[in-house]
């Protein structure tokens, strides 16, 4: 047994947030962190996004994105390319942009699917897809159409 008191713990603590993975589906986010970084193998960097849900369904939840910017695999670099190209866009952004940190904090939606980790076999998010946030704004309501006016009947009195 251990005794706690000892230790003055904090009073105002939020408890920690679940690691299950989000359902399938669009979510509105922001990229919050980006870090370039070293692969394990040292023959290239990968781009790291965090991106954070700011949307009504699933508020603070993180969701990670690595880009193969510079990798000796040609392919998993012409994806990374098109990935970034997509955040861009979703953002409104240059490609390429100056510094990642350009692409922070503006709302964006992504499409999020699960997919199960092979190293664990426990399921997992993967970011499909990035869309700006003005696609899926509501629209603003047009005013009501009159009603067509009657056709003329032919028999009716002029």
């Amino acid at each position: 047994m251990a005794n706690l008191k000892t230790l003055q713990l904090p009073t105002d603590v939020e408890p920690m947030q679940s690691f299950s993975p989000l359902e399938a589906g669009r979510y509105e986010v922001i990229i919050t962190d980006s870090e370039l970084k070293d692969t394990k193998a040292g023959t290239g960097q990968y781009l790291q996004f965090t991106f954070e849900v700011v949307g009504e369904k699933s508020t603070g939840r993180k969701l990670w994105s690595r880009l193969n910017l510079a990798n000796p695999n040609k392919t998993a670099e012409e994806i990374a390319h098109r990935e970034l190209a997509a955040i861009c866009q979703a953002t409104k952004v240059e490609y390429p942009p100056e510094d990642s940190e350009n692409l922070h904090n503006i709302v964006l939606f992504v499409d999020v699917v699960q997919e199960k980790n092979p190293v664990n076999d426990s399921m997992t998010n993967r970011i499909k897809g990035y869309a700006p946030a003005e696609l899926f704004e509501p629209a603003a309501k047009a005013p009501p159409k009159a009603a067509p006016a009657a056709p003329a009947r032919p028999w009716a009195k002029k």
